[in-house]
């Protein structure tokens, strides 16, 4: 008698390694954080919730990649779907946080129209058989862009933890725009080759 789809999943689950477990466990957490800040109505319980939630996710994040390296357990599906992790975990924070009039719409269309242009022009250096590695800028917009999303879940009033948000704010969007930019301009022959 053959499996079921369902007991051929489970059985794939069984033998996920822990670097993807932690890739999936990112992305399971990305609903129950949304919904922690959603109806938080900027109660500090809720989005002290939301926060630890975000960190937890983010150390996933963190750790998955470095397990994946140093023990050779690196995958076709942590591949795929460790960025695609990574970018539920940020983006759909940054639209949540328009959404709540906490982010300036600017800043979000910055922060999302780069990672379709990243992504869009590795999509197309990988057909031409190039990798791009990822830079130092792009690290660094990571780190802002992760700071600004813990500053905004947790929201504390006053005016130094605005100003705080502001900064962060702005050089987060100033970072996301440069790395942009050095991506496009250090593979610009990946645009202009022709096959």
């Amino acid at each position: 008698m053959s499996e079921s789809k369902l007991d051929q999943w489970i059985t794939g689950m069984k033998g996920m390694n822990l670097p993807n477990r932690l890739t999936l466990m990112r992305i399971v957490l990305v609903p129950v954080y949304l919904c922690l800040l959603w109806f938080s109505d900027f109660k500090m319980g809720m989005r002290i919730a939301a926060f630890l939630v975000f960190g937890i996710a983010s150390l996933t994040d963190l750790f998955d990649g470095k397990i994946a390296r140093k023990y050779h357990l690196v995958t076709n599906f942590g591949k795929f779907m460790d960025p695609i992790a990574d970018k539920l975990l940020t983006h759909t924070a940054f639209i949540m946080f328009v959404a709540l009039g906490q982010l300036n719409v600017l800043y979000g269309i910055i922060f999302i129209a780069r990672e379709f242009i990243v992504s869009g022009l590795r999509l197309v250096a990988v057909e031409q058989g190039k990798v791009i590695a990822a830079g130092m800028s792009g690290k660094v917009k990571t780190v802002l862009q992760m700071a600004l999303v813990l500053l905004l879940t947790l929201n504390i009033p006053g005016n130094v933890f605005s100003i705080l948000t502001t900064v962060i704010g702005a050089a987060a969007a100033i970072m996301t725009l440069y790395s942009m930019i050095e991506y496009v301009m250090k593979n610009r022959s990946v645009l202009t080759e022709s096959k």
